[in-house]
């Protein structure tokens, strides 16, 4: 009986053998139970080939858990994204490059829209839309017959141009001035005259091209002109 209580283990032997125990069966505890977590898992030693392809879904990194310096930089493809997700908002638009079909329309500057815009004849006229040299400009005056014309007028500040609207086609140089290329007259207590007039001016490699809506009544102290449209800048 003393022989056998002389072989009885130490305590620190027991204790030991309880360590190893206790931790060769967590391991196993959680590889049968699939609760592996990034606690057991050591930093930076993951890699591609032990990620089934096709298997990350969206909240397997959500809440940052899986961050942008975490993916190979040009790995991700068009196919990596769902469909109709990204917005204005996730694209840098300065960086984007022109359409390759639309090169040629890298040439229109603008498309402009002009609001009604009124004027009491004889008002000073005002400017409609200015495109290099060209000058687009309205004007509301008393013609000799006392009648009321809202007339659309184009002019170039170097160079020549030309235009053409429901007046006519012409040239145009610097010196003149403010050239009409279409008119809608009212005569003194008629009803009030409205024309739908499409133009186009051009000065070397730069043109504008549009259509306006003149409209002028002659009713006396009340007389007036409205223009509305819009014009493309191109060049």
């Amino acid at each position: 009986m003393k022989y056998i209580l002389r072989r009885r283990p130490s305590p620190a032997l027991v204790i030991a053998c309880i360590a190893l125990f206790v931790s060769l069966g967590g391991v196993s505890y959680a590889v049968a139970t699939g609760s592996i977590d990034s606690r057991e898992i050591r930093n930076n030693t993951i890699s591609t080939k032990d990620v089934r392809n096709n298997s990350l879904r969206t909240f397997d990194i959500r809440n940052n858990e899986i961050r942008g310096f975490d993916v190979r930089n040009s790995s991700l493809q068009g196919r990596d994204i769902a469909f109709n997700t990204l917005t204005g908002a996730d694209i840098n638009e300065s960086t984007l490059a022109a359409v390759p079909t639309a090169t040629t329309a890298g040439s229109v500057a603008a498309l402009k829209t002009i609001v009604p815009t009124t004027l009491a004849e004889g008002a000073t006229p005002v400017t409609l839309a200015t495109h290099g040299t060209l000058t687009l400009s309205a004007a509301c005056i008393q013609t000799g017959g006392g009648d009321t014309a809202a007339q659309l007028r184009v002019q170039t500040s170097s160079g020549v141009a030309s235009a053409a609207g429901l007046v006519g086609a012409d040239t145009i140089q610097p010196s003149d001035g403010p050239v009409l290329i279409a008119e809608a007259a009212d005569v003194t207590g008629g009803t009030a005259t409205v024309a739908s007039v499409p133009f186009f001016a051009t000065a070397g490699t730069q043109g504008v091209t549009g259509t306006f809506g003149l409209y002028a009544v002659s009713v006396g102290a009340a007389d007036s002109c409205r223009f509305n449209g819009h014009v493309v800048l191109e060049g």
